[in-house]
């Protein structure tokens, strides 16, 4: 995580949207649901694209999908299902704060995801 040496609230945003792209990787981190928390020893896990979340907080909480895109930038998710309803009527995809859902299921075809993921056990 990055670290922030202040207690001041200013200081702790505006070195989290000035942080290095290396770092903002980090902010990217979701809790895993108990039964892959049993299974992996790891208490969270970053989001990648395919992964199954919940969505824990706001409006949306309770709705479960499949990750669509990943905005390390922002820090943010679009889960398949989770959108909004414009005034015209169409509806767009919300984003979704990765500090706010649980992963439920992960995507495995990345060799070296899985790989990272069998060492602790």
């Amino acid at each position: 995580m990055v670290r922030i040496a202040s207690k001041q609230p200013r200081k702790q945003r505006k070195a989290r949207y000035n942080a290095p792209s290396h770092q903002m990787s980090m902010f990217l981190s979701a809790p895993l649901a108990k039964e892959l928390r049993e299974v992996y020893k790891k208490r969270t896990v970053r989001v990648v694209t395919g992964d199954t979340v919940k969505v824990l907080r706001g409006d949306h909480a309770g709705t479960e999908g499949v990750v669509d895109s990943v905005h390390a930038k922002t820090g943010t998710l679009q889960v398949h299902g989770v959108t909004v309803t414009k005034t015209d009527g169409t509806e767009v995809p919300r984003p979704v704060n990765a500090s706010n859902v649980m992963v439920t299921k992960l995507n495995t075809k990345d060799p070296r995801r899985v790989a990272k993921l069998e060492e602790r056990k």
